[in-house]
């Protein structure tokens, strides 16, 4: 993040169409994201650290290709960090989703980053002509590529999923010299050691339980002593739903009903 306070807090949106807490009133997909580049603007003027879009490729969601908002965001905004929330990287191209956020860190002056994970929804894999079954496979390939590619002009790569590059360059090259990258976890402990492992910064997101996070956080922080990767990008950061109204008890009353058991 952009930020060189010690704490950052973030607005992050996956762009559902659903309006208010009820998911059975809905917005149009062109309204929702007039919404959502407006809400980025509203969070830059009021100083919020960093901004972050999902990704999703179903009806109930308006966005699905997140560089492409973060760069409209990027021309409506001038401060604020802009990140994917998240990547779904076991069904993209390393290749293309550097380029796209390249794209976006110029665009925006350096502001880019991107937040990597597995996706909490398997839509994708069936869209994009991939095998559920190489789940696990496909996140740790595509995720060795990417951070090669962040780090190296010229590529040489040979996988399984995808073919191989022979001395290829990637372009265009992000203003900073290693485009940010985190890794987004639901929670797993094999997930927190990948990040430690890989060295890259760990966001512990909504599917798990947040009574779990210190768990987790000790475990990050014990596996990159261990893996002699700790560094000033050994950071970790928490996300979870909230919902506002102006008074309390009106937020209960309005978010309750949709939440309680039937």
């Amino acid at each position: 993040m952009s930020s060189n306070s010690q704490f950052e807090f973030g607005v992050f949106t996956f762009g559902e169409v659903a309006v208010g807490p009820s998911s059975i009133a809905t917005t149009s997909p062109k309204t929702r994201l007039r919404e959502i580049i407006e809400l980025a603007k509203i969070a830059d003027q009021a100083g919020i650290d960093v901004f972050g879009v999902g990704e999703h490729h179903r009806k109930d969601f308006a966005i699905s290709s997140p560089p492409v908002i973060l760069a409209a965001i990027a021309e409506a905004t001038r401060q604020i960090c802009l990140t994917s929330t998240v990547t779904v990287l076991s069904t993209a191209d390393p290749v293309k989703v550097y380029e796209d956020f390249a794209s976006l860190d110029l665009i925006s002056d350096g502001r880019a980053e991107i937040t990597a994970g597995r996706g909490a929804y398997i839509e994708s894999f069936p869209l994009f002509g991939y095998d559920l079954a190489d789940y696990e496979e496909l996140f740790d390939e595509k995720l060795l590529l990417l951070t090669q590619i962040i780090k190296t002009e010229k590529v040489d790569w040979a996988g399984k999923y995808r073919a191989p590059l022979d001395s290829a360059g990637v372009y265009p090259r992000a203003t900073t010299k290693e485009l940010p990258l985190w890794l987004a976890v639901g929670g797993t402990p094999p997930s927190v050691v990948r990040a430690a492992k890989f060295g890259l910064p760990v966001y512990f997101a909504i599917l798990s339980n947040p009574k779990g996070f210190a768990e987790l956080a000790t475990l990050y922080r014990q596996g990159v002593d261990r893996f002699g990767t700790l560094s000033s990008e050994s950071r970790i950061g928490v996300s979870s739903h909230f919902f506002t109204e102006s008074t309390s008890q009106g937020a209960k009353d309005a978010f309750y009903p949709t939440t309680r058991s039937t």
